[in-house]
């Protein structure tokens, strides 16, 4: 049962034309770039209350981190729940002189739609719309189970105050959803190449060597550190972390910056300091991960470098959806309108998928990303087409499963 007590009036404007280019327009119209809501959730709102969803729109702080507008909507109050779940925030457009088109004018131009957030992911939330709404009308507001949107504006941002909070906000109005589709762009070129049913985690680590400042000159009367930071970074490269698995690749571990912040040349510096990333399969945590940094530095160290290690905190652990009935769904919907059969991969970088499956089983599948983040960002009007026809065949197939099952 749904208990929603932060519903939202229609107060925006609701346009009568429920095509996904039209719908894709007015999202990106809405100039809502991290944290600004922009219009996108109050347009959204609207639009799902007038076809008879119950909206809410909970705001979320946290010290030292922007307020954070969301959205939660349903209709229907049995069983099975599939939610669709993406945000409606967008990456700053970058120098609009560069751009074709405006950033936030939805113009179309040559079969391409243009705008922030064009593919990722206003395209991929018109296109949930579209195909729920005409669902939902089609049979006027009657079926078994229930439809919901959880869609967040903290994506692209700390990630703080959007999809976790909203999440643990919808729990505790007794909130359970039974499967999740994302809207994420999954494509790497073209619609139907590919859905995501996992991600890889995601840990920082700072380490700082630390020497003896001086005269270069006079080295013996200094410490550099610049010697044991590349030999420290040497061991953590040497050997793989892993050989990857059934479903993920070998973890991977990057430098992102070496510096030691020197402007002279004749002073050996006192630190030096670099930055890495790892992004890890389900073969590790967070915390057995740190340890086996730790391990590799402090031995590669012994007693000839004194180094200080900070792994930042991560939110993004790995994680894997199994592949099931509604996997098997997703991809026969997929495979008829596009005639591709999707790989089914954890590859690319993190999603609110890693919170979201602490809730349900989460699959993504979206837009192709090939645009994501660019100057030009841009979609093809024909996927937006496509990629509605499937959502409109998922909704199709999962309601047509509780039927036989007698699910209500």
């Amino acid at each position: 049962m749904s208990h929603l007590d932060e519903t939202m009036p229609v107060s925006s404007p609701v346009i009568a034309d429920h095509s996904p280019l039209a719908l894709a327009q007015a999202l990106i119209r809405c100039p809502s770039v991290t944290p600004e809501e922009g219009g996108a959730l109050q347009w959204l709102g609207g639009v799902l209350e007038e076809a008879g969803f119950t909206v809410a729109r909970p705001r979320f702080s946290e010290p030292g981190t922007p307020d954070i507008d969301n959205l939660y909507a349903r209709i229907g109050t049995g069983s099975p729940y599939l939610l669709f779940a993406g945000h409606t925030d967008v990456v700053p457009p970058g120098t609009l002189e560069a751009w074709r088109h405006g950033p936030f004018d939805g113009a179309v131009s040559d079969g391409l739609l243009y705008g922030r957030g064009a593919v990722d992911m206003k395209g991929g939330i018109a296109c949930m719309l579209s195909a729920a709404l005409a669902f939902v009308a089609e049979r006027g507001g009657a079926f078994n189970g229930s439809i919901g949107f959880l869609i967040t504006g903290d994506e692209e941002g700390p990630a703080i105050n959007g999809t976790v909070k909203l999440l643990e906000w919808a729990k505790a109005r007794g909130e359970r959803f039974d499967h999740c589709l994302l809207g994420e762009p999954t494509n790497p070129a073209r619609l139907g190449e590919m859905i995501k049913i996992g991600r890889r985690g995601s840990l920082n680590g700072k380490l700082v060597v630390h020497g003896r400042q001086g005269h270069v000159a006079y080295p013996h009367k200094a410490e550099n550190p610049i010697p044991g930071l590349l030999r420290l970074a040497s061991a953590l490269l040497a050997e793989p972390l892993d050989g990857g698995t059934a479903h993920f690749d070998a973890s991977n571990l990057e430098f992102t910056t070496i510096d030691v912040g020197n402007p002279a040349t004749n002073v050996i510096p006192a630190d030096a300091r670099a930055t890495f990333n790892i992004r890890f399969n389900e073969g590790w945590t967070a915390e057995t991960l740190g340890a086996e940094i730790r391990r590799r530095l402090e031995a590669a160290a012994g007693n000839a470098v004194r180094f200080t290690l900070d792994l930042q905190p991560s939110n993004s652990p790995a994680f894997l959806t199994k592949p099931d009935s509604f996997t098997d769904l997703v991809v026969e919907a997929i495979e008829t309108e596009t005639g591709l059969r999707p790989i089914l991969s954890t590859t690319g970088g993190t999603s609110d998928a890693r919170f979201i499956k602490d809730a349900c089983p989460v699959i993504e599948f979206g837009l192709v990303g090939e645009t994501m983040h660019q100057t030009n960002e841009c979609v093809a009007v024909a996927d937006l087409d496509r990629l509605t026809a499937i959502y409109g065949r998922v909704l199709l197939a999962y309601f047509a499963v509780a039927s036989e099952k007698g699910e209500v």
